[in-house]
């Protein structure tokens, strides 16, 4: 059984070698005291591992100790980012963070144990010697009050996955980072109710935490398959806003369908009195990884995605 802290063997050095410079050439470099750099990545299944470097078609999980140095390696171009699909066993989590080195942390929920939660947890890795944990963290939770105040009663349970709220600091900062990742059910009808209803609890605490001058950022898998209504209908109609640079055509979620819009990063942008972000955008984007990480095992976009994942990173560029 191999560890993730030996040395590699030569090829999958060479392949790490190739995705750090394919990285250098996509995603902005960190700057002291200048800019801000927010991710949030849907890592499919993201649990255990084989500790191989190059897992066999027998093996289960599929993912390997290649695998392990590939996502560290495009996590460590952010400062902070929100991964969804954390499993239950975290040994893969885990092995990321030993690659990330002692100046990584993290932060993450329990695991949901019911059916359609999938048994899942959200988490935050970030870069410590950039970011620090500020004091909040929970979970959202609907009050009772509020269930029939939603559109059209949508909302009649509580959130599948709740939404993970933990505040960050960099320098004099301070910011609060909530990461969803939305029930899919069986079509987009299904996933309304959720949107809605987090969308109007975001929109209320923005309102309160804007108060205290708190930057706030609603991040993670929306599950929303197309660009437009869904998500104008949802989340925008209660002020979130989402940059055009991360509504390009080009701004791609997911490897297996170019027009999937899952993943989002938004923010309030009020042109009056209401919750505005104080940090300015720079750019964002996606990061592909499929014709670069593992390239040289010749892999099939579905085996990639248990290997790396099925979804890109997003990310978001601020000035600070």
């Amino acid at each position: 059984m191999n560890s993730i802290q030996e040395q590699p063997p030569e090829e999958v050095k060479e392949n790490l070698e190739l995705l750090k410079s394919d990285l250098d050439n996509k995603i902005p470099s960190k700057q002291l005291d200048r800019n801000l750099l927010i991710a949030t990545w849907n890592i499919r299944a993201f649990g255990n591992l084989t500790r191989k470097w190059d897992s066999d078609d027998d093996d289960s999980p599929k993912r390997d100790l290649h695998s392990i140095l590939c996502i560290a390696e495009i996590i460590k171009r952010f400062d902070v980012i929100a991964v969804q699909e954390v499993k239950d066993n975290i040994r893969a989590l885990r092995d990321t963070l030993k690659v990330l080195g002692s100046n990584w942390s993290l932060i993450l929920t329990d695991v949901n144990k019911g059916k359609v939660g999938n048994g899942e947890r959200m988490a935050y890795l970030f870069d410590t010697r950039r970011v620090q944990l500020s004091g909040l963290a929970g979970e959202l939770v609907v009050p009772e009050e509020w269930e029939d105040s939603i559109k059209d009663n949508a909302l009649s349970n509580q959130f599948v996955r709740s939404p993970y709220a933990v505040s960050f600091k960099s320098g004099k900062r301070t910011f609060i980072l909530v990461t969803l990742h939305i029930l899919y059910g069986k079509n987009k009808k299904n996933r309304i109710p959720e949107l809605r209803g987090i969308a109007k609890w975001l929109r209320d605490w923005a309102d309160n935490v804007n108060a205290y001058h708190q930057d706030f950022i609603a991040l993670g898998d929306f599950n929303i398959d197309e660009r437009g209504a869904l998500l104008n209908q949802t989340f925008l109609s209660e002020g979130l806003y989402v940059p055009p640079q991360l509504q390009n055509d080009k701004v791609t979620r997911s490897i297996f369908n170019k027009t999937k819009y899952y993943d989002q990063i938004a923010w309030f942008n009020s042109d009056n009195s209401g919750p505005k972000l104080s940090m300015e955008f720079i750019n964002g984007g996606n990061y592909d990884f499929v014709n670069v990480a593992l390239k040289n095992r010749l892999l099939t976009n579905n085996s990639l995605s248990w290997l790396i994942s099925d979804h890109y990173p997003l990310w978001a560029e601020f000035k600070v």
